[in-house]
Formats: C-alpha cells, structure tokens, sequence
C-alpha cells in the first residue's frame, strides 16, 4: 500500500521547515551578534605594552590562569606570565594578580604562577593569588570585590582578551588588556569557535551579575601579597 501525504500535510510541512530554517538563521545571527558586540565594545581598550606602561594608577596587572601539567604552566600560560611579568617590570602597575583554578588538593594553577614569577625575580609581596578563579566572570568579580581593585591591566591571549575586559567594565572596573600571543597554539580554531559561545554565555552573566562559587574576606591589593599564600 503505498502512502501519500495530503496536500495540506505537505503544506504544513512546508512552512514547518521554513519555520525551523528562520529560527536556526536567527540563533545563528544571535550568537555571533553578542559575540561581535562583546567584541566591538572591548577591543578599543586593548594596548600594547608600551601603550600600557604610559596608564597611570593602574592597581594591579591580573593574569588570567590557564592549563598546568604536572606544576608546570601550559604553553599558552607561560606566555601569559611572560607577558604579565615583563609588564610589571615596565611598572605598568606594582603589583600582580594571578587569577585560576585552586579548587582540588591535586590541581593548582596559581602556585605553579605565582612561582613562575618569583623565579623572575618578582618578589613575592608583589604576587596575589586568587584562588577560586574558576572562570573569567568569576576571576573578575573577585578582582573587584575582594582583592579591591579598581583599574586593571588584563593578560591574556588576544581571542580571550574581548570577553575578559568586557566583564571587568561591566562589572564595574576599569578595564585594559595586553595579548600574550608570544607564538602559534594547537587547537586555536577550537578554541575561536569555542569563545563566541562563551562570550555569549557572559554576556548573559554580565546582566544578571550572579555572584561567583566563593567570596570571603577582603584581601586589598595594596597590601603583601604573601597573605594568600597556602603553602
């Protein structure tokens, strides 16, 4: 017995994939629309070193945490802190946030940093770890609702730098970035492609402002780094 469809389940069936087709074409403009937006907002604010080293009271230059194996930073974060590092020579600002992911005995970004940064002599006073940076919206509420910051310079790859300052301005700092692209990195398709969802997902965030995993106690980033020492 063969089986034909009615006229008007075929016509129904018509604009239910035209339907369909509208709506896929209006989520895919949607999401590289916030992420282009988050783009446009924040890419004025990204400065080459020299152009950041001329910013004056900047409070502190924050490293965004990244991949470590074994206590020893990923390709991608060593560059980072390169790059972190070399900016708090230049005095771009007198004191270095290094922002990641401490939240299992077995796995910790922030050490493995901050004693990146000792082993170029920057003296450890001069180093904060935050300890719950889990994620950027998270490493920058933080920044400003615990460690006080008011101004920052932000470090980070170029792809991750857009998101980054938009959170901190929206959250209220005033924000700057420097890109550490220091050389070519595995997976950076993956990684664009996975930074317009991201960018959406903060975007969101950056509205509602929910507030991150942890709090805790003000740890003003004025003051000795060394109180946010764990070992």
């Amino acid at each position: 017995m063969k089986f034909e469809l009615t006229p008007k389940v075929r016509k129904n069936l018509k604009k239910a994939l035209i339907a369909g087709s509208i709506a896929s074409a209006l989520g895919l403009c949607s999401v590289f629309g916030i992420s282009g937006f988050v783009k446009a907002c924040s890419e004025d604010n990204i400065l080459t070193p020299k152009q950041a080293s001329e910013l004056d009271d900047v409070d502190c230059i924050i490293v965004l945490g990244c991949r470590v194996n074994d206590e020893t930073p990923s390709p991608m974060l060593s560059d980072r802190l390169t790059v972190g590092v070399e900016l708090y020579n230049d005095g771009v600002a007198p004191k270095i946030l290094m922002s990641g992911d401490h939240g299992q005995t077995d796995y910790d970004e922030v050490n493995a940093m901050k004693q990146f940064a000792i082993d170029l002599n920057v003296p450890s006073e001069d180093v904060f770890m935050d300890h719950a940076g889990f994620s950027t919206y998270e490493s920058m509420y933080r920044a400003k609702e615990i460690f006080k910051a008011e101004k920052v310079v932000i470090v980070t790859q170029e792809y991750h730098l857009y998101r980054s300052i938009y959170i901190a301005e929206q959250l209220g700092l005033e924000a700057y970035g420097v890109a550490s692209d220091l050389q070519n990195y595995t997976k950076q398709p993956y990684y664009d492609f996975r930074e317009v969802l991201a960018r959406d997902k903060d975007f969101v965030q950056s509205v509602f402002k929910p507030e991150p995993t942890y709090l805790g106690n003000a740890v003003p980033i004025s003051g000795n780094g060394d109180v946010t020492n764990d070992k």
